[in-house]
């Protein structure tokens, strides 16, 4: 495979020669003791940190380049919560620009749990259209106490305004909706599907994983065409996606997430590895919920797979203990033989010493 810049320009045999002739440096990477994978995709981290609905301490801090990389995720979608005040969408704009700056293929949701959406420019249809970054509206709450029970016309409003802006920016126009835990569940989404000429297809629900009964209806709704995704804040993926395809649900609909806040890219990460160690399903079931799945859902035609053509996003995983080993991004090799080649650019000159792990629900270390 031959990665000139961010594309991959060939597969199959390559002439070294030929490539000598031209008299331009060159990497060779042996990688006949890996899995290449297509670089990582995660569609639902909170940049810049979590809302602290326990208080202003329990806030949690911005999402870093280094925890993305490290695990393998080369492409992030970051994303508004409850908070849409202290952490609003200029500052979630230029978090993502500033990760972009670094290497990683970050794009955004606009707005928020609140209906109407927290926008940048006014209206969502307007967000897509004229930032680039952005791709469509979310996290959008139904189903929660801390939704104020959106009225479903003044949501279609959303979904119809999101689907028009992707549909005249080239992007995927889909509206993100974070699904709590009331008894409603997904109801309102139903809703919009049946009065209000909503295609299924424009909508996708997260955190599906809530309980047994919500998942059925997620399964269901993927069956329509809407596309659903399972959050790892548990870390029950081996449970939730054998669950998934057993009982019916589209396997192509459906995507994971880390939701990364409180979470961790590594968490998703070591769920994925999880299911294939511990739920015995093949790798090659498993890797489309953050590739190829994913890149559909956000129409990222050039992400998602290893083809001539496509983004030389790229991604080595060890054949034995599935570690990630090597990652190759928008700006070259960023992770090599498990130390990374790229951190934060502010850290350049900063006197700042910064170590810090969180812990898991028994007190580990995380």
């Amino acid at each position: 495979m031959l990665l000139l810049g961010d594309t991959v320009a060939a597969m199959g045999a390559i002439s070294r020669p030929a490539i000598d002739a031209l008299g331009i440096e060159y990497d060779v990477i042996d990688a006949s003791h890996s899995i290449v994978c297509p670089g990582f995709i995660d569609p639902h981290e909170h940049l810049l940190g979590g809302s602290g609905e326990q208080g202003f301490s329990t806030a949690t801090p911005e999402i870093f380049l280094e925890e993305i990389i490290r695990y393998g995720f080369t492409t992030v979608v970051g994303c508004l919560g409850v908070d849409i005040t202290g952490k609003n969408m200029a500052g979630l704009i230029a978090r993502v620009k500033a990760l972009r700056e670094e290497g990683v293929n970050a794009l955004a949701w606009t707005g928020g749990y609140r209906v109407p959406p927290a926008t940048l420019t006014g209206t969502v249809r307007d967000d897509i259209i004229f930032i680039d970054e952005v791709i469509g509206a979310g996290e959008v709450a139904i189903s929660d106490t801390r939704s104020m029970d959106p009225d479903p016309r003044e949501v279609a409003k959303v979904v119809h305004d999101a689907y028009v802006g992707g549909m005249l920016a080239r992007k995927c126009g889909r509206t993100h909706f974070h699904v709590g835990d009331r008894p409603r569940r997904l109801a309102p989404l139903r809703e919009l599907i049946s009065l209000y000429d909503v295609e299924p297809e424009w909508l996708y629900a997260t955190h599906v994983e809530r309980s047994e009964a919500l998942m059925r209806e997620a399964i269901a709704l993927s069956r329509q065409g809407a596309y659903v995704d399972i959050d790892v804040v548990e870390e029950d993926l081996p449970k939730w996606l054998p669950f998934y395809l057993g009982n019916g649900g589209d396997p192509s609909r459906l995507t994971v997430s880390s939701d990364a806040s409180i979470s961790s890219p590594r968490t998703l990460f070591e769920q994925l590895r999880a299911s294939v160690r511990d739920a015995k399903l093949p790798l090659e079931r498993v890797l489309p919920l953050v590739t190829s799945n994913t890149a559909g859902a956000l129409q990222l035609a050039r992400h998602g797979r290893i083809a001539v053509g496509c983004r030389a996003h790229v991604v080595l995983l060890d054949r034995v203990s599935l570690e990630v080993t090597d990652v190759h991004g928008r700006r070259g090799w960023m992770l090599r033989g498990g130390e990374l080649t790229t951190r934060s650019h502010w850290l350049s000159g900063s006197k700042r010493e910064i170590h810090l792990a969180g812990t898991n629900a028994r007190g580990e270390a995380s």
